[in-house]
């Protein structure tokens, strides 16, 4: 397979590990980041600040990765995204923008939501990822993911939370994706011919909180976290239809959170 060069616009953990996946496979892989730091031996870096016009000259590259968290600006994914446009010798052949399940949030239904539903962001940072994610289609034809909870080592928080025993809201429905599955499906979006324009990415099972953390609690011999008191008519959560990710990778390696989980809680001894 030919090796080809590929921009990874945020060098965080899921972008590092696309990153040295790409590397392994033979590719040549540009970080840009706000500083030096961060960023794998292994990658060509690029120190640079989106906030502000790009001064670094960047390469022609084959395809693009963006995994930044939102900013400050409402625009900030606009902005940053029309700076990589003006800076960019040409349009990379693919990019991929990933996006957060979170553009959901104002729904509230009990049937599952697939990728031809719109988007009902209650939030600025809801709203920051939607335009986006229409940014990034306007200037790129970006492929847009949209991961759920994202979890594995050094993503705790869940574990934490039953270990304090901390209360949960029990009945609220939740989606998630292990990172390492989440980073191969970014993987595989690059090299296949006719990738889907949009993604959710989840596992393959859905559950209410209370089912996860009573298995994490399982697991670590602790008591289940009690219920939270929660407001009668308040949001109970999405259920994310994961079709579209079953038909690019028919096996994850960790396809729901027993296995995910159980993986992380057997890793830290």
């Amino acid at each position: 397979m030919t090796a080809r060069r590929i921009l990874l616009v945020g060098s965080g953990k899921v972008g590092t590990s696309l990153g040295e996946r790409l590397v392994a496979r033979g590719d040549e892989v540009v970080a840009i980041r706000r500083t030096a730091g961060g960023i794998r031996p292994a990658f060509t870096p690029i120190v640079a600040d989106l906030a502000r016009p790009v001064d670094a000259a960047l390469p022609s590259v084959d395809a693009m990765v963006m995994t930044l968290p939102p900013g400050d600006d409402p625009r900030f994914y606009r902005t940053a995204l029309e700076r990589l446009a003006e800076a960019l010798p040409s349009a990379p052949a693919r990019t991929v923008f990933v996006s957060s399940t979170r553009v959901f949030e104002g729904w509230d239904v009990d049937r599952p939501l697939d990728e031809t539903d719109e988007p009902r962001p209650t939030s600025e940072r809801g709203e920051q990822l939607v335009d986006g994610e229409r940014a990034a289609v306007e200037l790129f034809d970006a492929l847009v993911v949209r991961p759920a909870g994202i979890y594995g080592p050094g993503r705790e928080r869940l574990i934490r939370q039953v270990l304090a025993g901390e209360p949960v809201d029990h009945d609220r429905r939740t989606n998630r994706i292990h990172e390492a599955d989440l980073v191969r499906a970014l993987e595989t979006l690059l090299r296949v011919d006719d990738p889907p324009a949009l993604l959710h990415g989840v596992d393959r099972r859905p559950a209410t909180l209370g089912e996860v953390v009573t298995f994490i609690a399982q697991r670590l011999g602790v008591e289940t976290p009690p219920r939270a008191e929660t407001d009668a008519n308040a949001r109970r959560g999405t259920i994310l239809d994961g079709s579209r990710l079953a038909a690019l990778v028919p096996e994850l390696e960790f396809p729901t959170f027993v296995e995910g989980y159980g993986r992380v809680i057997a890793d830290r001894g």
